[in-house]
């Protein structure tokens, strides 16, 4: 089954809502396993990239801490961004 076919089982087959509540369960617990495997790949002085949400503009910077949430990425301008581990991309 492929991403299209199970959009459209979610979407049209009248799911109860205790199945979609187990949906939206299993992709809460794939993203949190994505972060920390990201996460755990990651060390102090890597160089990264990550998209912003607000202005879509892509800063690439060092990690210089590692937290249970976020990871502090200090960027060219020496300004400090703290990203949540899954939207950051090792260089």
């Amino acid at each position: 089954m492929d991403v299209k076919e199970i959009k459209n089982a979610i979407m049209f087959n009248g799911l109860t809502n205790d199945e979609l509540n187990g949906i939206a369960d299993a992709v809460r617990f794939a993203r949190s396993q994505l972060a920390q495997m990201n996460k755990r790949a990651l060390r102090v002085g890597d160089t990264v990239q990550f998209t912003s949400t607000r202005d879509g503009t892509t800063y690439k910077g060092n990690v210089t801490k590692i937290a249970i949430k976020y990871i502090t990425v200090k960027t060219g301008g020496n300004l400090l961004y703290r990203v949540p581990a899954s939207m950051l991309e090792a260089i």
